[in-house]
């Protein structure tokens, strides 16, 4: 725990949560539970960050309907945003020429992908690709023709494979193109090449400098291996009870489910 706890008794001056299966529920909604431990956490003195694998516009919605106005690292860090002044105050892209070169790499080993694509900018739409299985009902722009990804700035592509999976996948593009991109495994059918170097973790702790915060007063909370960045960085690690078991393996604890206001349960435990 932070030797350095928060004015109100609270052990931490920074509660950092990831968003799908961890902070939300799978309608995509936060619980009554859950927003009250989170409030009760900053009213004790404690700043709350979302971060999460999703871009800008493919959260904003989300911070809006919690009346969230501080500091979201979106993108798997790639954007640190301020939610009340709704623009970027940092923005990471993803290095075209070598993210092909990577592509290609990947495909010479294990044979064609299915692809989509996250475009940089408070507005940028995702691109999905034929056969790529895009997941729940967020907006989302087809293409057919490749050539239409390179057409302007990336924060990072997903891909797919029609039988390896994820962990597979996962695998076969870190060992292969490793030395051009960071990927990471965000979700189920989820595995991402981004810049190389790149991970929540660097967009939590330029997030937490801002608010003159260190990795020493922080909590996270996650559920995936790109979560796993984010807990080596943070004081203290919780992990979802579903959570991937490679995240699990570095937790500092397990809690509940997300469905079951796993955060909640460390928050109320630790304010007392």
């Amino acid at each position: 725990m932070s030797d350095s706890a928060s004015p109100g008794g609270f052990p931490y001056k920074l509660v950092a949560t990831d968003l799908d299966g961890t902070l939300l529920r799978s309608d995509d909604s936060v619980s009554g539970r859950t927003r009250d431990a989170l409030a009760a956490a900053t009213a004790a003195g404690a700043a709350h960050i979302v971060v999460t694998g999703r871009a800008v516009p493919w959260t904003r919605h989300i911070l809006d309907d919690l009346g969230y106005e501080g500091l979201a690292v979106c993108g798997q860090g790639a954007q640190v945003y301020d939610a009340g002044a709704r623009r970027l105050l940092t923005s990471v892209t993803l290095d075209r020429q070598l993210a092909g070169v990577a592509l290609a790499k990947i495909e010479a080993e294990v044979g064609p992908l299915y692809l989509a694509a996250s475009r940089d900018g408070l507005d940028g739409e995702v691109l999905v690709g034929p056969g790529y299985a895009a997941h729940g009902k967020l907006p989302a722009t087809p293409f057919t023709d490749a050539s239409d990804l390179w057409t302007a700035p990336l924060n990072k592509l997903y891909i797919q494979h029609p039988t390896l999976s994820d962990d597979e996948l996962c695998e076969a593009a870190t060992r292969t193109a490793g030395g051009f991109v960071t990927v990471t495994m965000a979700g189920p059918g989820i595995v991402e090449l981004l810049p190389l170097g790149l991970s929540k973790a660097t967009g939590l702790s330029l997030a937490a400098r801002r608010l003159k915060l260190k990795a020493a007063d922080t909590i996270a909370f996650g559920d995936m291996p790109n979560d796993i960045p984010m807990f080596a960085w943070a004081s203290y690690g919780v992990a979802m009870a579903d959570a991937h078991e490679e995240l699990k393996a570095v937790a500092d604890e397990v809690t509940s489910s997300n469905e079951e206001d796993g955060i909640a349960v460390v928050l109320e435990r630790l304010l007392g």
